[in-house]
């Protein structure tokens, strides 16, 4: 129901609405009024002809008077309104300008609900009330802070735009499309709740409908310190809730133990997520995968949304990395049905990477998505490491990247699995395992193979900087043997082939083949290929994917047969996904191919922003086909365009962090050549006996 009232110092109206079983909203309109402006207020007015004032007799009294009585100050609050009855109110503020002269007029719109439900019970304070509080007066006080501040806003935005806008050496289009992308931060869907912890300022109307089973996952000490003289023994914890967490202790059974100069040198950097600073707890954060594909942070997609959070929020970022890396560490044993197989599963498996945070319970209830098993998909757990180790190198905050590696670790003990010739290499298992969730993949695949190599880079450079140096020299052992396979299976000369099968698409040229390089050169890591595979590949897709379909003019369609006809053999192959055109063109970027990267992200804008193109100003869909059939309005992928913008201006921290060099001779036992060890129970390799012999394994290039 609505229940306006008047509010004063700045002259506006309340707008209290309620509605039972949902929280309430309290709406603040408001305007300045100052020596030339006069201000006035319509509490109370209906749509409908029974109503006391109407809409009509509102309209008439601006033309006929210019504004409304004073006497409206007086009243009070309205009555409540009635079942279907609308109450609306307004406000108007009049000045008198000479001829030729300016006046400014500033009105300010702003809502308070403090309080977010979940379908299945869990409802938290959002952020802004640790400063606003949760009461309606929230609504006039931020009413009243915008209408004092927004000039200075105003002025902290165009500082913040102006480098951008300013730099003569980007297209228009693109300074345009770089910001008015962000829009899905906001009008996707975003939750943003008061505390970092799950515990502290939260209310659960109900238990948790799911019970954690967590299991350890160690390195023994006899195994570690023979190789590095570090000990790192990490074991999901229990949380108040009964979700999994990582706990960091100094003492004896600490879930990482450190040893010697390495204790000394990390024991002031360690801190868990429950113990942040003021400055640090930046709450938890939730944003959705698309307003039609309703899961919170939907992790194959942030993988390339998140460089809008990275660069712009980098806190929030890093917490959806913690919330992530406790789940790595959780299993959830409840019975699914998959949809695509019609068979059933676990919700959740340890190890695995979820899909998403949940749809009806956040955090509590992990992988809403359920047409495939995602913990058999092959993009997540790389995806994971990828953006932590970028992540971690940017912001050079070792005591997120101490809080994450037992997560990463286990993420990429859980692949070995998928590596069943023993090459080093993950394979797909012939359905869509990764985020082309309707494109079938048959043995090893140029994106998941792909982003497998640069999760063992990524691995080895982090591992390195935390002090697991055996896990290190492990991950760069694997890289080699995965690296001759890859290379091997897929490089026909000129691309890498989509798969190593031999369907009717598996020579099709993939738009996002090379999504492993993109993220390493953009996390200031070695390239995974030499300059003229990495060249001739993306040229190969500006060629083809961009080039042949209407010039260039609509982005980088997914698939692409090497006789020029796009790749029909799914709703996917054949769709242009508008965030993977701006990843490609990023690519492009990072390899030096200026003119074609601009090109290529340039049909993105032509298609979808542009006064010639589909109309889809501010409601970025996942994708389009060639004919201009949309999918998926208001997704989230699209924010990589600010990957585009990393790759223009890489940061100094990413420039400067340590390098690791993957080209180093590394001399390792054939007995432990397995990323996981054997106490893990994730999986057991064989010895790979007579495979490389006793020599020292070398990268050949």
């Amino acid at each position: 129901m609505n229940h306006p009232s008047i509010i004063f110092c700045f002259i506006g109206v309340l707008l209290r609405w309620t509605a039972k079983g949902n929280p309430p909203v309290t709406f603040a309109v408001a305007a300045s009024e100052t020596q030339n402006v006069n201000v006035t207020v319509l509490p109370c007015f209906g749509l409908t002809e029974g109503s006391f004032v109407t809409a009509k007799k509102m309209w008439g009294k601006m033309m006929e008077d210019g504004q409304f009585d004073r006497e409206n100050f007086n009243c009070g609050p309205s009555m409540p309104s009635s079942p279907g009855e609308t109450l609306c109110a307004a406000v108007s503020a009049s000045a008198w300008v000479e001829p030729h002269g300016k006046c400014t007029i500033a009105f300010s719109l702003a809502w308070s609900s403090p309080k977010v439900k979940f379908l299945k019970g869990s409802s938290y304070h959002r952020r802004y009330t640790k400063f606003y509080g949760t009461s309606e007066r929230a609504a006039q006080d931020l009413v009243h802070d915008a209408l004092t501040n927004y000039k200075c806003w105003e002025e902290e935005i165009e500082k913040w735009q102006s480098p951008i806008l300013k730099d003569k050496r980007l297209p228009e289009w693109y300074k345009f499309t770089l910001f008015n992308e962000l829009y899905f931060l906001v009008a996707g869907g975003t939750v943003w709740i008061d505390s970092s912890l799950l515990s502290s300022d939260v209310k659960n109307d109900q238990d948790p409908p799911m019970k954690v089973e967590r299991k350890d996952v160690k390195a023994t000490e006899d195994e570690m310190n023979c190789r590095h003289g570090t000990v790192f023994e990490h074991t999901s914890t229990s949380c108040s809730n009964g979700s999994a967490g990582v706990g960091i202790k100094q003492n004896g059974d600490s879930t990482i133990t450190r040893k010697k100069r390495t204790s000394r040198q990390f024991s002031h950097h360690l801190k868990s997520q429950d113990q942040l600073d003021g400055d640090e707890d930046v709450g938890r954060f939730l944003y959705l995968e698309g307003v039609e594909y309703i899961m919170w942070c939907t992790y194959d997609v942030h993988f390339y949304a998140s460089f809008a959070l990275l660069e712009l929020f980098p806190k929030i970022e890093l917490n959806i990395q913690r919330d992530f890396a406790k789940a790595v560490l959780s299993e959830d044993g409840r019975k699914v049905k998959f949809l695509a197989e019609g068979n059933y599963g676990i919700r959740k498996a340890i190890g695995a990477v979820p899909h998403d945070l949940g749809t009806h319970d956040p955090w509590k209830e992990l992988n809403a998505y359920n047409i495939h098993d995602t913990s058999k998909w092959k993009d997540l757990n790389p995806k994971f490491v990828l953006q932590v180790y970028r992540d971690f190198a940017a912001t050079g905050d070792m005591a997120f990247g101490i809080d994450v590696w037992p997560a990463v670790r286990t993420a990429m003990e859980y692949m070995e699995q998928f590596d069943r010739d023993d090459d080093g290499l993950i394979e797909n298992d012939e359905f869509p395992d990764q985020t082309y969730d309707a494109w079938t993949v048959h043995g090893v695949s140029a994106y998941c193979g792909c982003l497998w190599l640069a999760a063992l880079q990524s691995a080895a450079a982090m591992a390195q900087q935390v002090g697991d140096k055996f896990f290190a020299e492990t991950c760069k052992s694997k890289f080699f043997s995965a690296k001759i396979a890859f290379e091997k299976k897929l490089w026909n000369g000129s691309y890498f082939n989509y798969d190593s099968g031999s369907s009717s698409n598996s020579k099709s040229i993939q738009a996002d083949q090379l999504a492993g390089q993109w993220y390493t050169l953009s996390s200031g890591l070695p390239p995974l290929f030499d300059e003229f595979k990495t060249r001739s590949a993306l040229q190969k897709i500006y060629d083809f994917n961009v080039m042949k379909v209407e010039g260039g003019r609509m982005g980088a369609v997914n698939g692409m047969h090497p006789n020029g006809k796009v790749d029909e053999s799914c709703m996917q192959s054949r769709e242009i996904w508008t965030g993977v055109t701006y990843a490609v063109a990023a690519n492009m970027l990072l390899a030096g191919m200026e003119e074609e990267a601009f090109t290529t992200a340039e049909g993105i804008f032509i298609a979808g922003w542009s006064e010639e193109g589909f109309g889809y100003w501010f409601q970025t869909p996942e994708g389009w086909t060639i004919d201009g059939h949309f999918r998926s309005l208001i997704y989230m992928r699209p924010l990589a365009i600010w990957s585009m913008q990393w790759a223009l201006s890489i940061p100094k921290a990413i420039l400067e962090a340590p390098k690791i060099n993957m080209m180093d001779r590394i001399l390792i036992s054939l007995a432990t050549f397995s990323l996981s060890l054997p106490e893990t129970g994730v999986r057991k390799i064989a010895n790979k006996a007579g495979c490389f012999g006793n020599s020292a394994l070398q990268c050949t290039c």
